[in-house]
């Protein structure tokens, strides 16, 4: 049995203590927000003020990780998630006609849900685990820390209310994370931080379906892009749903966005947005802003080896992205699963160097692409709006090759190509390994023989229209229900 200090009690700290408690582990969760989830998660998720975790209120994509660790780890806080509403969802429900999963399929099932879900899940089994004990409104002050073998070894964590020993300390405070400044206090090295600015903002608002509204459009479209926007829909749980549009932040327009009218009238302009704002609906709340981000990585190893013992980092402590590909919460869940099964050997440097060489080679791959992908949408989101012509449909984002053009309308019809896409949308294969298998670059081929004047066609608004629509004082929406 070992004694576990947790700092932060978000998803991640939540998560490894559940995970590490049913172990048999002790473990303390020092939370510096005095407030929990609660019963209440509509007011949970509407109501509170969270500045530290900026990402609450937005939309999230749980993709098929998530929902095959807590299967695995916690299947009844997966079963909470179910029960307060969240729905399951898989990619062959995109497809032009009905085909069925297949046997290799069952992992490839995402969930639609808002974030408050499965924090009031995880809340709740944490509350439930009695060798877990949650501190809320005790912040980490301090470590408290020796020299062990050599190393700078971390052996407990002071909090507002006192010392707290541990064998092993868990970072899981997020972004801003106190530690690695207090690792340098401590005259300790100071971690390997690998950062890059994103120049994307994201501006969303939530909806609520009226009862006697479909749960659902008739087409399964939720996304459209163009070279200078994206706008898409989130489906959440219990008749929930939110529009995202994504601009770069040197976009003049993008302040417009904030007034509700504005951003409405531009949401209608994407097919995809119109078909969900077209059922009987009810805005909740203002449109929310999100920018400033972006994807960075911590590691406890430099090139003279681990800097410090003792201590092990988890969620966006060790690795925080721009949403766009949905790698947070999939990856805090992994990493808790990653430490619960380890945490049992000694925490000296081996530990550190095998999460370490895990996270390396399990997902820094897909942080690296996560960079690359940002960069070259950062660039064809700014160069967008400086170079479209008035009045045109410029060419959707991601269309660089013909066959990377046309996949998205192929796998609507090829169950294989479905396949892949949905591997690569839920983190198990890298785009540039599943779109470049051989079987799949011949369908999609084949498929363009068949459709031979085959082009993307416009899934959002002429830069034109864009500009007239941000540029007016009051937008009166013509369809539609009234709010």
């Amino acid at each position: 049995m070992v004694q576990v200090v947790v700092v932060g009690g978000g998803i991640g700290g939540l998560a490894v203590a559940v995970f590490l408690g049913r172990r048999g582990h002790r473990v303390t969760v020092l939370e510096k927000d005095s407030r929990g989830t609660g019963t209440d998660m509509e007011s949970d998720f509407f109501d509170w003020h969270r500045p530290q975790v900026p990402q609450a209120m937005q939309p999230h994509n749980l993709h098929a990780p998530v929902r095959t660790v807590l299967r695995s780890e916690a299947p009844d806080v997966y079963a909470s998630m179910l029960r307060f509403g969240a729905e399951e969802w898989h990619e062959f429900h995109r497809m032009s006609r009905s085909t069925p999963p297949g046997p290799d399929d069952a992992d490839l099932i995402s969930i639609r849900a808002r974030r408050v879900l499965l924090e009031r899940a995880l809340s709740d089994a944490a509350r439930d685990q009695p060798e877990v004990v949650i501190r809320q409104g005790d912040p980490a002050t301090a470590l408290i820390s020796e020299t062990r073998d050599g190393h700078h070894h971390i052996v407990g964590v002071h909090s507002t209310t006192g010392p707290h020993p541990a064998d092993l300390v868990i970072d899981a405070a997020g972004r801003r994370s106190p530690i690695p400044a207090w690792l340098a206090q401590h005259g300790g090295r100071s971690p390997v931080i690998d950062t890059h600015r994103t120049g994307i903002a994201y501006f969303c608002r939530w909806y609520r379906l009226r009862p006697d509204a479909a749960r659902t459009p008739a087409t399964n479209t939720t996304g459209g892009s163009t070279s200078f926007a994206l706008g898409g829909v989130f489906p959440s749980d219990n008749g929930i749903f939110a529009i995202n549009l994504v601009v770069s932040t040197t976009d003049p327009t993008r302040t417009a966005l904030r007034d509700p009218q504005v951003f409405e009238a531009i949401a209608r302009t994407y097919p995809g947005c119109a078909e969900w704002l077209a059922l009987p609906h009810d805005a909740v709340g203002p449109v929310r802003a999100m920018a400033g981000l972006h994807n960075r990585s911590t590691s406890l190893i430099d090139t003279d080896g681990p800097i410090v013992t003792g201590l092990l980092g988890i969620g966006d402590t060790v690795m925080h992205t721009n949403p766009t590909l949905g790698l947070g919460i999939p990856f805090a869940l992994r990493m808790s699963a990653w430490v619960a099964a380890n945490v049992h050997r000694p925490p000296g440097a081996d530990l550190v160097v095998d999460q370490h060489h895990w996270i390396a080679t399990t997902l820094t791959p897909w942080f690296d692409h996560q960079v690359t992908s940002d960069r070259e949408a950062e660039t064809q989101l700014r160069q967008g709006w400086q170079s479209t012509p008035a009045g045109t449909h410029p060419r959707p984002n991601n269309t660089s090759t013909p066959l990377r053009a046309a996949l998205p309308w192929c796998a609507l019809d090829d169950p294989h190509v479905m396949r892949a896409r949905a591997r690569v949308r839920n983190l198990m294969d890298l785009p540039d390994t599943a779109y470049t298998a051989p079987d799949i670059e011949r369908r999609v081929t084949e498929w363009l023989n068949d459709h031979p004047t085959f082009t993307p066609p416009p899934q959002g608004p002429s830069r034109e229209a864009w500009e007239q629509i941000t540029a007016a004082r009051t937008i009166q929406t013509t369809s539609g229900p009234t709010h």
